[in-house]
């Protein structure tokens, strides 16, 4: 489970909710970003989330329910090494989307992990391995939770967050031109977790290169980092 919101009023605003069950996580940060790192029983602490001093952000939904068309089979790259170079600044957006458009892209199997990406101009990709990618030049917001955008609610699941989509969707319809941190905050909190809990909740004010954090959903609690 997951939700990630991309917002393009005055400020470019990037939020993220990361639920998970049974994983070690923990916050780092450094000049080059703030990293939300799960631990790895086979190659250790993974930067999976977050944001870099570039401007971009990573998010990484898990899709349900699993699609096999995500498995690895052949050549391709993995989304998570993909999302692992974005965040780590080795690879720039520009060559993840065309990596992307050009190039097969595999999960791990029996998971479809989706990649949520976005860039300092505000700008949005989406990577559903198996399935395809969405491009969206600066939208006004967008927004993904555990269900393929291109299956949207065909398929039924119980984690697929359909609920928490059309929540933050309307949240974000009727936000105005000057949404900032607390009102992502805001939309990152009615769609919180208890059954696989919200452990880290972020905010990336784009345009202030500004990182807002806290932890199991304890809202009064803020960390700040500026990158």
């Amino acid at each position: 489970m997951c939700t990630s919101i991309v917002s393009n009023r005055n400020k470019t605003i990037v939020g993220w909710n990361l639920d998970i069950l049974g994983m070690e996580y923990r916050v780092s940060s450094s000049e080059a970003g703030v990293y939300i790192e799960i631990n790895d029983e086979t190659e250790g602490w993974l930067p999976l989330f977050g944001a870099n001093s570039r401007g971009d952000f990573v998010g990484m939904p898990t899709c349900h329910p699993f699609d096999e068309r995500s498995n690895p089979t052949g050549e391709g790259t993995n989304v998570l090494l993909l999302d692992i170079d974005l965040l780590l600044q080795k690879k720039t957006f520009q060559e993840i989307k065309e990596i992307a458009e050009t190039e097969k892209v595999f999960s791990v199997p029996g998971v479809t992990f989706m990649s949520a990406l976005s860039d300092r101009e505000g700008n949005v990709l989406q990577i559903i391995p198996g399935q395809g990618n969405r491009y969206f030049e600066k939208p006004r917001y967008q927004v993904l939770t555990n269900f393929s955008p291109f299956k949207m609610d065909s398929e039924k699941h119980p984690w697929m967050g359909w609920d928490r989509y059309q929540t933050a969707t309307k949240m974000l319809e009727e936000a105005s031109d000057d949404f900032d941190v607390e009102d992502c905050f805001r939309i990152l909190k009615a769609v919180s977790q208890e059954v696989c809990p919200t452990v880290v909740s972020m905010v990336f004010d784009v345009t202030e290169k500004t990182v807002y954090w806290c932890e199991n959903r304890q809202w009064e609690q803020i960390h700040r980092k500026e990158l």
